[in-house]
């Protein structure tokens, strides 16, 4: 069903006029021409066409695309951005006016996406230059990958893959080539490149309905820039197999899109359309890096993410490749002062992964033979680890109740730390030292409050284990360890209140320490389960209404609970065969 699109606008005719204006009130390096609502333009404050002894390189073409082109409007790139309205070319005079502001003597180059209304409008302003003495040149961009070759004069769609036309274009242009030196540098990038996008969703422009057109579990392959049907409808797959399909597709040698081919070196941009958060960005980039490498034996120079050119907010992303050489590189890591090119990016790339350098501290190591405590001390973790990994989906049900839903698959990511760790460099024997390698195995994996609180607990009660000769911890030594843990965090609440409290009682009673162990761990357990009826007083639950809360018991509490009842359990089941 179709409904009303949400934007946060006011005037659906003055989308593109006002964002302009606040584009030109954050950058003090951009101005714009006074000539709203015709004339659309965004020039570098710093030139006109009296003064500017540069080739001018001029982009432009509908809005709803930001941050192009007006985001690349800087010293090195673009010395203006024509802009029409929403996914509509801007007319012949808006470019015009373009031109004449910032052309000079040594005249312009015109970079132009492909498309039917942006190569006559261009078009038409060119021919008009030139009659009035101005010399421009036209580099049209097609890049798209997602159809099929056409036949006749349309060609590929401009896409993504006209910003970096334009930044090797503006470095040329600022390294005061010639107008004929800068459109054959331009021609020549426009020609190594290829891109092809990936829809979630269609975009909803200012004022219309939202479409429903692309369904729940779908995905488009090839969807133009502006929401025109692309090349087919698929179901959503893993990420990995869309970005395999895009560069198979990208890189076709039946098309032959693009001259690239194994050995050579390129560059990747990965490229959001305008609803896709970071974090799929940047996983479409470290899958797409490798497969690249490996599936297709090509060098990555460079690999560029973020949202460059986007379809105002649609989810999704673009892929392009663009063959590199020294030449291309160095146009690409020149300096410009655009707003929206992406900095850090130049330069050789170091290796992505260096070790985790190790405390100065003598490593621990396992030992070649378990003493009676180290054999129990190993099997409680082993059972207290595994009673976590079992409670997983749980403990996130819970937390979807009161939280944020993901308590088991934080507890589960230290539970298994803990269990490849033990494997390799518990030194078991030593109780002190193990507490605090489980202490540095949760931290090295769990964020969170829950994996805090834990490290804190490890630290304190290795801390005070190590005041013990390690050869033989008394029960009432590890009950202090305990207590010593807890009070460590004792302002977040803790569910082992209940089991040290009855631990302490029947060690002083005389009781046999596994049996008060045991027992201790039955108050655990009963302790975390009423806390269906406690408010929380500390992380995302002290948030939630006291209704909902009731619905489900402290999945941190119940972690705790249920890691220990299940160290108490092993100690008892093991002692006796020790």
């Amino acid at each position: 069903m179709a409904f009303q699109g949400k934007k946060l606008i006011n005037n659906p005719n003055d989308v593109v006029t006002e964002y302009i204006e606040g584009l030109v009130e954050t950058y003090p390096g951009l101005q714009y021409l006074d000539g709203f609502p015709e004339v659309k333009v965004v020039l570098r404050a710093d030139v006109s066409s009296e003064t500017h002894d540069k080739v001018a390189v001029i982009s432009g073409g509908g809005s709803g695309h930001e941050p192009a082109q007006a985001g690349y409007v800087g010293e090195g790139m673009l010395t203006a951005a024509i802009c029409g309205d929403v996914f509509a070319s801007p007319p012949a005079d808006s470019i015009l006016a373009g031109i004449r502001a910032v052309t000079g003597p040594m005249g312009c180059l015109l970079i132009v996406t492909n498309y039917t209304g942006d190569r006559l409008n261009f078009g038409l302003a060119a021919e008009q230059a030139k009659a009035e003495g101005y010399k421009v040149e036209t580099v049209i961009v097609g890049d798209d990958c997602a159809l099929p070759p056409r036949r006749g004069i349309v060609g590929r769609r401009g896409l993504v893959g006209t910003i970096l036309v334009n930044k090797v274009a503006g470095a040329a242009a600022a390294a005061g080539l010639s107008l004929a030196d800068v459109a054959a540098e331009a021609k020549r990038a426009s020609e190594v490149i290829g891109t092809m996008g990936v829809a979630l969703s269609v975009c909803t422009l200012p004022g219309l309905v939202t479409s429903d057109r692309l369904g729940p579990g779908k995905i488009e392959l090839g969807l133009g820039m502006h929401g025109e049907p692309g090349a087919a409808v698929a179901d959503l797959q893993p990420v990995d197999v869309i970005i395999s399909h895009v560069l198979q597709q990208i890189l076709s040698t039946e098309t032959g899109y693009v001259p690239i081919t194994r050995g050579n070196r390129v560059v990747l941009m990965i490229n959001g359309l305008g609803a896709t958060p970071v974090m799929e960005l940047m996983i479409a980039a470290g899958k797409a890096v490798p497969k690249l490498q490996l599936e297709h034996g090509l060098a990555v120079d460079r690999v560029y993410t973020g949202s460059f050119m986007t379809s105002l907010d649609m989810a999704g992303f673009s892929i392009t490749i663009m063959k590199s050489d020294e030449s291309i590189l160095q146009r690409l890591d020149a300096a410009t002062k655009a707003p929206y090119w992406p900095v850090a990016v130049d330069g050789n790339r170091p290796p992505a992964k260096i070790p985790i350098p190790m405390p100065l501290s003598l490593i621990a190591c396992q030992p070649l033979k378990l003493t009676q405590q180290g054999y129990l001390l190993e099997m409680a973790v082993e059972s207290a680890s595994n009673a976590i990994i079992g409670l997983t989906d749980d403990l996130n049900d819970w937390d979807a109740k009161v939280g944020d839903g993901d308590c088991g698959s934080t507890m589960y990511k230290g539970a298994t730390a803990i269990l490849d760790d033990m494997k390799k460099h518990f030194p078991l024997n030593d109780a002190a030292e193990t507490i605090g390698e489980i202490g540095s195995s949760i931290r090295r994996v769990m964020g969170g409050t829950s994996g805090i609180i834990y490290v804190i607990m490890c630290k304190a009660a290795s801390a005070h284990l190590k005041a013990y000769s390690q050869a033989d911890i008394t029960a009432k030594q590890w009950a202090e360890a305990l207590e010593a843990a807890i009070t460590a965090v004792s302002k977040y609440g803790d569910a082992l209140i209940p089991a040290f409290e009855v631990l302490k009682e029947r060690l002083d009673a005389g009781d046999d320490p596994v049996t008060a162990f045991v027992l201790s761990s039955e108050a655990a357990v009963a302790g975390a389960e009423s806390t269906k009826h406690m408010q929380a007083q500390a992380g995302r639950s002290s948030y939630v209404s006291e209704d909902l809360l009731a619905s489900a018991p402290d999945p941190g509490a119940m972690a705790a609970a249920y890691w220990y009842r299940a160290a108490a359990l092993a100690v008892k089941d093991n002692y006796k065969v020790v």
